[in-house]
C-alpha cells in the first residue's frame, strides 16, 4: 500500500482504487489463462488468409465463452489475418471472466461502406469481467477519409473497437491502425483500465481519435503511445474519476476536455487527472473546450502535472468559443462552468508566440484556476499568455508571465 500511495500521492481518491485494479488486474493477465476454457475462432470456421469473412466464426466462438459458465474462458484468435465485418460481442456472460487474446490481426473489409451506419466496428455491450489482450486491429480507414475529404455523401464512420456499459475491462497490448473514426471509445463503463496501447493513423485523417471517454467512472489511460489526426484523448460529459499516465500524444489535437455544452441538459466532468505525458507536434497540449450556448454542464477538480511540450501549437488552451469551421456558432457566452483546474510542471516549447490562451465565458467566468512552475518557449524566447474572464492564482516559476 505504501507504493500505490507516492504513486498517487492526493491527487484523488479514486486513484488508489485505480492503482489497485490496475496491479490486479496484471495479476490476472499473467495466471488465469491457466486455468482457463479456450475457444480458438479457427475451430469455428475463421481463416486466418484476411480475404474469408470469419465474422460468424467469431461471434460463435464468442458465444461458446460467453455462456460456458467456466471461471474463465478465453476466445483465442491465433496468428494470422482475419477479415471481420461490423461485429457485437454481447453479454451478459454467464463465465465469470472473458479473455480476448488476440496473436493476430484483424482487418476490416477493403470497401469502407461494408461496415454501413452503426458508427461501430467492433463492439462490446454489457459485458463484466473482460480483458481484451494484444494483437492488432486494422481498419483501412483511408478510403473513407477520401470519400469524407471529397464531399461526396458517405457513412458516418465506424469507430474500431467500442466498449458500452461494460464493467471491470482491460484492454492491453493492443495496437489499432488507421480507425475510420476514433480508435477506442469507453462509454457508459465503471473500472476500465487502458495500458500499454498504440493509437495510429495520419496526421491529416479526420475525426481519428485515440480513446475516447464518456459517461463512465473509474478509467486509467496508462503506457499508451497516440498518434492520429483528432485528439490523442477525448474526454466526453459524465466521465468521473478518470486517471491519464504516461502518455506520449502527437501528432493529434491533444488530451481535451470537451467539447462540452453542445447541449442545454448536459453531464459535467470531475476528478480528472493526467501526469508524466509528453506532446510532440501536436495542434494543441492539455485543452478544454466548451460551445457558447447556455448548459448545465461543467468541469471541475482537474489536475495536469509533470508535462513536456515539444513543438506544441496550443500547449494550454480553455477555449469557451468552440465552434469547429465556423458553423453554427451562437452569440451567447458558454454556460458550462469550469473551475478548480491546476497546472503543475508544465514545461517545452510552443510552436506560437502565445503559448497559455485563456478564453473564458463572459457569462460563466473560469475560476480557481492554479498555475505552479511553467516554462514555455517560443523561438528559444519567452512565450507570451492571454487571459479572458478568469480567476485563480499562480506561483513558483512562470514563463511566460501569466496574466493570472
Amino acid at each position: 500500500m505504501a507504493y500505490t500511495s507516492s504513486f498517487c500521492g492526493n491527487i484523488h481518491n479514486y486513484c488508489v482504487a485505480a492503482v489497485l485494479l490496475f496491479f490486479s488486474s496484471m495479476s490476472l493477465s499473467q495466471s488465469s489463462n491457466a486455468a482457463a476454457v479456450s475457444y480458438n475462432v479457427m475451430k469455428f470456421g475463421a481463416r486466418a488468409d484476411g480475404t474469408t469473412d470469419s465474422t460468424q466464426a467469431f461471434v460463435k466462438a464468442w458465444a461458446s465463452a460467453c455462456s460456458s459458465g467456466q471461471r474463465n474462458a478465453v476466445m483465442y484468435i491465433p496468428k494470422g489475418r482475419f477479415l471481420l465485418k461490423a461485429v457485437v460481442f454481447r453479454g451478459p456472460c454467464k463465465t465469470g471472466q472473458v479473455t480476448v487474446q488476440i496473436d493476430g490481426t484483424l482487418v476490416a473489409p477493403t470497401d469502407y461502406r461494408a461496415l454501413g451506419n452503426s458508427g461501430y466496428w467492433i463492439l462490446f455491450i454489457k459485458v463484466t469481467g473482460l480483458r481484451v489482450l494484444g494483437g492488432s486491429l486494422d481498419a483501412r480507414g483511408a478510403a473513407f477519409w477520401a470519400c469524407r475529404k471529397s464531399g461526396k455523401s458517405c457513412p458516418l464512420g465506424a469507430r474500431s473497437i467500442t466498449f458500452n456499459w461494460a464493467n471491470s475491462v482491460l484492454v492491453s497490448g493492443l495496437t489499432s491502425i488507421n480507425s475510420q473514426a476514433t480508435h477506442l471509445v469507453v462509454n457508459s463503463c465503471n473500472n476500465v483500465v487502458v495500458r500499454n496501447v498504440k493509437m495510429i493513423a495520419p496526421s491529416e485523417s479526420p475525426n481519428t481519435d485515440g480513446i475516447h471517454v464518456q459517461s463512465s467512472t473509474g478509467v486509467t489511460i496508462t503506457g499508451s503511445i497516440l498518434q492520429t489526426g483528432d485528439d490523442c484523448i477525448a474526454i466526453g460529459p459524465g466521465t468521473r474519476n478518470l486517471h491519464m499516465s504516461n502518455i506520449k500524444c502527437g501528432p493529434g489535437h491533444g488530451v481535451s476536455i470537451g467539447s462540452l455544452g453542445r447541449n442545454l441538459k448536459e453531464d459535467g466532468v470531475q476528478n480528472v487527472t493526467l501526469t508524466n505525458a509528453v506532446f510532440s507536434g501536436s495542434d494543441n497540449g492539455v485543452r478544454i473546450k466548451s460551445w457558447a450556448r447556455p448548459s448545465t454542464g461543467f468541469v471541475r477538480n482537474i489536475i495536469f502535472q509533470n508535462i513536456i511540450m515539444r513543438n506544441v501549437k496550443n500547449p494550454i488552451i480553455i477555449d469557451q468559443n468552440y465552434c469547429p469551421h465556423n458553423q453554427g456558432c451562437p452569440s451567447e457566452g458558454s454556460g458550462v462552468t469550469i473551475s478548480q483546474v491546476a497546472y503543475r510542471n508544465i514545461q517545452g516549447t510552443s510552436r506560437t508566440a502565445e503559448a497559455v490562451t485563456f478564453d473564458c465565458s463572459p457569462s460563466t467566468p473560469c475560476t480557481g484556476i492554479r498555475l505552479q512552475d511553467i516554462k514555455l518557449t517560443y523561438l528559444n524566447k519567452v512565450a507570451t499568455s492571454s487571459c479572458k474572464n478568469i480567476r485563480g492564482t499562480s506561483t513558483g516559476l512562470l514563463m511566460p508571465d501569466l496574466c493570472i
